[in-house]
């Protein structure tokens, strides 16, 4: 078997196993990222969550005196 006769059924072989594993996923009811609009809400809900938490923190680290403290440490980590 020559070496592009080997890549040729290597690449079978995996274009063939993903067929089946998209097949395995649409019987088995589990959704395709953006097919189900209720897990489309979902995620965004959630990102949502996530970037109410980021400004949380945002604020926590840049308020207040340590803010000065904070910088000059992020400076020195900079200067290594």
């Amino acid at each position: 078997m020559g070496f592009w006769t080997s890549v040729v059924a290597i690449v079978a072989i995996i274009a063939w196993a993903t067929t089946r594993q998209a097949r395995f996923r649409n019987q088995s009811g589990a959704p395709i990222s953006g097919s189900d609009p209720v897990y489309t809400a979902q995620l965004e809900r959630e990102v949502a969550d996530l970037r109410k938490r980021l400004e949380v923190l945002e604020r926590i680290a840049t308020d207040g005196a340590e803010t000065r403290r904070l910088a000059n440490e992020i400076e020195s980590l900079r200067d290594r």
